[in-house]
């Protein structure tokens, strides 16, 4: 047997030079290590999987006391059918140095994996079986076999998909988090000689990685790359549509690394080729579905809702009518995987009932990636994949059908009219479903709305765009910014077909005016509304004078009828507003368009608080409560609430309005509406002003009161101006609204004073609206820390580099045996460290090192905890923990 050209009894492959990161996964692994009999990595090619295996071992050889026996198996060099036995004789040339007997493979194999050392013990054994996928069933029987007789063995295996044996541990190996991309990306560009310094090309970097979401191997394949073009070039060929220039990247090192990995294309194909024709299809079509990612733990949280799409789109969109399941009966035997780039010549169909099979297998074989909540799955491609799967659709055309342009005809389609239903009952009981779908979908219809301009269809999508600001989606998930943009884009393209849409186009210019006010832009606005007044007046004194005659209706339309009455409103200050309003509001009605009626009420109970008598603002927003209660719509309710707050605060009785505010803001946070979110904290901020106002009226306040209620309106002024900086909105041009938080301000700044007021706004400026925390610091879920009085220095100086970095994993609960996998040192040394920090430190107990942490070294005591990994349960399952210290 030719132990050298099976890669060397016992031998790891050699070190990377490039590994960086995967802390959480190598602790996990070194624990299983200890108990578990199976352990199989799993995740897509490149991911890492293999150099994770190798480190993983290498550091548990270093940490471990006595003697313990490692064989490496590459399996990737077996054939695509390759049976049990050609595995076991794989291993067997791995595992036995030398066999003359006439023992069958299989015996030679077992007796020399239970061979016992000197002492008669046999000494605990770990097989590597890297690249299980191509031979699923040979790998899994095999390795069945060995566990059954052979107790002193623990198997690992990578594999781009699990080996299904009973109680297998599956780790699935992420992404590699932000910061180690990047890391990674500079070492490789290190080695042809162009490294990445400034900052610039470091930002670059950060997106060529996100680009290729992190895989390590793409990331080397796109650091070679800087041997024939710029970061900047690298980064303009990742487009992910047509034109996307991965898959025709150069190969790279032909020496020393796996065919399999050699570009892009190569490591794709090796998975696309082990599915069935039918997988393979619904692989394809998914690629008309707008890219998704995955992510690493370790990296800030992400919200995850606006990724993938659900079930039933993925059935709708990608099965093929009047399908039976039964024909696709021989297509599934897979018996020939020879891959040539084409779909095979048998038609292949897709039935609607086995698409979600055919999902599970795909997300087995890491093809598609699976996002989870409590109470929703969805799926997606990476980009890569999905510019990959994109080319093999195209493939798929015939003579007169373009396959690509006839699946993502109806991926527009069902997203049209999806929403089409959403705005037509997103009032009703169903509305917050209806609004959860919105949010979450965004990503695929804005994918759908490219497809609209693409195909020369932008009519509907700008139905689409019309139909999302109304579910007020942009201030939920993107911009305002974004979506102004995308319906400019389609407005424009619907004045190059005839015939023309008109009253399409008028209401999308009535909307572009609203959205041009809520970015500060009332020239724009003013613009817009002027335009959409000519195109519906045909009477020319009409025309003319319709500004000045608000009491008449001109037969405006409901959209232009209430993007003038918010423009009389922020722009003129006029009281006028709320007739106008009012009116629009009844058009909006009798169109059976309640939401954007009870919306548009809402603006006119403010006007009414705003620039009306205290009896008139009372009725109106009374009146619209009332109305709200009574039709147990939640979402009308919280913005009648929050109108009559505005009428209460103004007009006498601010303690009352800051109940009412509270009630709709928590419901706002369960939808997500950052905008309306936004108004709740900002009417809080006049209400809690009007409050010090009443106390400084008596005479002899309460200071410590007058502070706290200060402090609060500071602290959310700085949240607000965060928050309304990512949405690309401008509450300063929001004329009353802004006069009257500047009064709010001053109130605050008054009792405070301009150097304590500056301060408290700058921190809140630092609350993070991916999280929502002025919102729910103004819900009184959230409190600031305000950073207390410089405190006497411990002893933590005296620690060397070495002990801060063992004394922080066991601040955040790490085991001495757990450090000493991580660090890949023994645990006697981790042992005498802890020792030296406790003497060093003055303490007794590994729980008071806390104490001594320092400020700046805390949020990374919170990381590890995090990170911390913990022993197995008798039933083998591993949890995460997260116990952070008060």
């Amino acid at each position: 047997m030719d132990a050298a050209r099976r890669g060397g009894r016992g031998n790891l492959p050699t070190p990377a030079h490039s590994f960086v990161g995967r802390d959480r996964e190598l602790a996990t692994i070194s624990i299983l290590l200890d108990r578990a009999r199976l352990i199989t990595l799993t995740g897509p090619g490149g991911i890492g999987k293999t150099r994770l295996a190798a480190e993983a071992l290498r550091r548990y050889r270093k940490a471990i006391t006595g003697c313990a026996r490692v064989h490496w198996v590459r399996l990737a060099r077996l054939a695509n059918d390759s049976d049990a036995v050609a595995v076991a004789e794989e291993v067997a040339h791995t595992v036995i140095e030398a066999d003359f007997s006439g023992r069958s493979v299989w015996d030679a194999l077992v007796d020399s994996l239970a061979r016992t050392d000197t002492t008669g013990r046999t000494p605990h054994t770990t097989l590597v079986l890297d690249n299980c996928e191509h031979i699923l069933a040979a790998a899994a029987s095999v390795v069945t076999d060995l566990l059954e007789a052979i107790p002193e063995v623990t198997i690992v295996a990578t594999s781009r998909e699990p080996l299904g044996w009973i109680d297998e541990y599956l780790i699935p190996v992420p992404p590699l988090t932000r910061r180690h991309a990047v890391a990674l990306f500079r070492r490789r560009a290190e080695l042809t000689g162009h490294p990445i310094t400034g900052t610039k090309e470091i930002s670059i970097a950060a997106e060529i990685c996100r680009h290729v979401h992190n895989n390590p191997l793409y990331i080397q394949l796109a650091a070679a790359r800087l041997v024939h073009q710029a970061p900047a070039m690298i980064l303009h060929g990742l487009t992910g549509h047509a034109g996307d220039t991965r898959l025709r990247w150069s190969h790279g090192p032909k020496v020393g690394a796996d065919p399999r990995h050699r570009g892009v294309t190569d490591v794709i194909a090796w998975s696309y080729r082990l599915c069935t024709d039918t997988e393979r299809l619904l692989f394809d079509r998914l690629s008309v579905f707008a890219a998704g990612y995955d992510t690493n733990p370790d990296d800030p949280t992400d919200t995850l809702v606006d990724v993938g799409a659900d079930l039933d789109a993925i059935e709708t969109i990608c099965c093929d009518d009047d399908t039976d399941s039964d024909t696709n009966a021989t297509t599934d035997d897979n018996s020939d995987n020879t891959w040539s780039g084409k779909d095979s010549d048998t038609a292949v169909t897709l039935a609607r009932r086995e698409i979600e099979g055919l999902l599970e297998r795909l997300v087995e074989r890491s093809l598609v990636s699976v996002h989870m909540t409590a109470d929703t799955v969805r799926y997606s491609l990476v980009e890569s994949l999905r510019v990959f799967a994109r080319h093999q659709l195209c493939q798929r055309s015939t003579a007169g059908v373009d396959e690509l342009a006839r699946v993502a005809d109806r991926h527009l389609l069902y997203y049209r009219d999806k929403i089409a239903y959403a705005v037509a009952n997103w009032l009703d009981p169903e509305g917050p479903e209806l609004l959860d779908w919105a949010r979450a979908t965004r990503t695929n219809t804005v994918t759908a709305i490219e497809t609209s301009l693409a195909s020369g269809q932008a009519s509907i999508g700008l139905e689409m765009c019309l139909g999302l600001i109304t579910l007020h989606v942009p201030f939920i998930s993107g911009s305002v910014r974004e979506m102004r943009r995308w319906t400019e884009r389609c407005l424009d393209a619907t004045r190059t077909v005839t015939p023309q849409p008109g009253e399409l186009q008028i209401e999308a210019m009535a909307v572009l005016a609203w959205l041009a006010l809520m970015q500060g832009l009332p020239e724009d606005a003013e613009r817009m509304l002027e335009d959409c007044v000519t195109a519906c007046v045909s009477d020319a004194d009409a025309a003319a004078t319709w500004r000045h005659t608000t009491e008449i209706d001109t037969g405006l339309p409901a959209r232009v009828e209430y993007t003038w009455g918010l423009e009389l409103l922020l722009v003129r200050r006029d009281a006028r507003a709320v007739t106008v309003l009012t009116r629009a509001r009844d058009k909006f009605d009798a169109l059976g368009d309640h939401g954007t009626a009870s919306y548009d009420e809402t603006v006119a109970g403010l006007a009414a608080s705003l620039l009306g008598p205290a009896q008139q603002a009372h009725q109106i927003t009374q009146d619209f409560l009332d109305r709200a209660n009574a039709s147990r719509a939640p979402r009308a309710k919280s913005w009648a609430e929050l109108a009559r707050a505005v009428a209460l605060t103004l007009h006498g009785d601010p303690a009352k309005a800051l109940a009412l505010e509270r009630t709709a803001l928590a419901y706002q946070l369960t939808t997500g509406d950052r905008w309306t979110g936004i108004w709740a904290v900002e009417f809080r901020t006049w209400s809690l002003a009007h409050l010090i106002t009443d106390l400084l009226s008596t005479g002899n306040p309460d200071r410590d009161r007058l502070v706290a209620l200060a402090t609060e309106i500071a602290h959310l002024a700085g949240g607000t101006t965060t928050l309304c900086a990512e949405l690309g909105v401008s509450i300063k041009a929001m004329g009353p609204f802004a006069d009257e938080s500047g009064k709010a301000v001053a109130v605050a700044r008054r009792v405070l004073g301009l150097d304590a007021f500056t301060a408290a706004e700058t921190r809140g400026s630092r609350l993070r609206p991916e999280l929502s925390e002025v919102q729910r610091l103004a819900l009184g879920t959230l409190t600031i820390n305000i950073p207390p009085a410089e405190q006497a220095p411990s002893r933590w100086h005296e620690l060397s580099p070495a002990e801060h970095q063992v004394a922080t994993l066991a601040a955040a609960g790490w085991t001495n045996t757990a450090i000493s996998a991580r660090r890949g040192t023994s645990v006697r040394t981790i042992d005498s460290q802890v020792t030296a920090i406790l003497h060093k430190l003055a303490i007794t107990s590994r729980e008071d090192i806390i104490d001594h942490i320092p400020r700046d070294v805390i949020d990374q005591v919170r990381t590890e905890t995090t990170r911390q990994p913990h022993r197995a349960s008798q039933k083998r399952n591993i949890e995460t923990h997260v116990q952070p210290r008060p």
